[in-house]
């Protein structure tokens, strides 16, 4: 394989890394913080995806995509918060099945509006160009993807360091009762922290359609890999879902042009080896 082969397959690699981390990280969070875990997660990314399709088709522009998609799903995040998620705090078995049935209900309701063929994004004309690297050619959205989900690693860095709002839900992790009693409304610390899960999976589908394509079904396919980077990365730490997404992006990708049919049995593999030498995960809390 040739140097610029290569490069171009570990940028490829960085891409889905970056798309995975964006929607493992809402995941994340909202696991970390409301000890939720939400199996309709993947179905934010779907309705992201079909969103933008729709507004895309009103020749009403990208950004407008990614505006409307993101509150769609802030919306729909805040409306299942606060009718369904907030009755079964602390009830994994009913949050399991809640969730489980949810995705099932949003996947129809899906089918009903924009039926079952899979549908297409064009990638936005500023962003359409390809950057030549030796004989290959790589194309300017995969480095668009990447800044991105970098700028979002900075930014949630920032606001869990820096800011006041991260003090606050980084206490509520470790003692809700403690920031109740401070006079904190920690219900809406939670509603917040689902809203925004929701919305960066409402921006992972608008960014991940013109790589992956807009199907019924790849709400359950990105779950199971946001899952994988969850378990890889630690339970609730988004920089382990961080480190975690691109080993999981660079080896699907490589995978795949070496051992095209072994590809995702490597990634369960790695999963497997890191539950054995460290279940907590790479930068997961390790349970007393």
């Amino acid at each position: 394989m040739s140097l610029s082969i290569l490069s171009v397959q570990i940028l490829t690699g960085l891409a889905y890394g970056m798309l995975y981390f964006m929607i493992a990280a809402g995941l994340t969070i909202i696991l970390g913080v409301m000890n939720i875990v939400n199996l309709a997660h993947g179905t934010f990314f779907l309705i992201g995806s079909y969103i933008a399709f729709s507004v895309l088709n009103l020749q009403m522009g990208f950004w407008a995509a990614i505006a409307a998609s993101v509150a769609v799903a802030v919306i729909l995040g805040f409306v299942i918060e606060k009718l369904l998620i907030r009755w079964v705090y602390g009830k994994e078995l009913e949050q399991v099945l809640l969730t489980f049935g949810l995705s099932f209900i949003i996947v129809d309701i899906s089918k009903w509006i924009w039926g079952t063929e899979m549908q297409s994004i064009s990638v936005p004309g500023f962003l359409s160009a390809s950057i030549s690297i030796g004989e290959m050619v790589f194309p300017v959205y995969r480095f668009f993807v990447v800044f991105v989900g970098l700028a979002l690693a900075l930014l949630l860095w920032y606001f869990e360091s820096r800011t006041r709002i991260g003090a606050i839900i980084r206490a509520g992790v470790d003692d809700r009762a403690l920031v109740s009693a401070l006079g904190i409304n920690i219900g809406w610390v939670f509603t917040g922290v689902f809203m925004f899960g929701a919305g960066l999976a409402g921006l992972s589908g608008v960014l991940g359609a013109p790589l992956l394509g807009i199907y019924t079904g790849v709400d359950s396919e990105i779950l199971v890999t946001s899952l994988i980077v969850l378990v890889i990365g630690g339970l609730g730490s988004w920089k382990g879902s961080f480190i975690g997404a691109i080993v999981i992006g660079l080896i699907e990708t490589m995978g795949k042009v070496w051992f095209p049919s072994l590809s995702m049995l490597i990634v369960f593999l790695l999963m497997v080896v890191v539950l054995i030498i460290r279940p907590q995960g790479l930068l997961g809390k390790e349970v007393a």
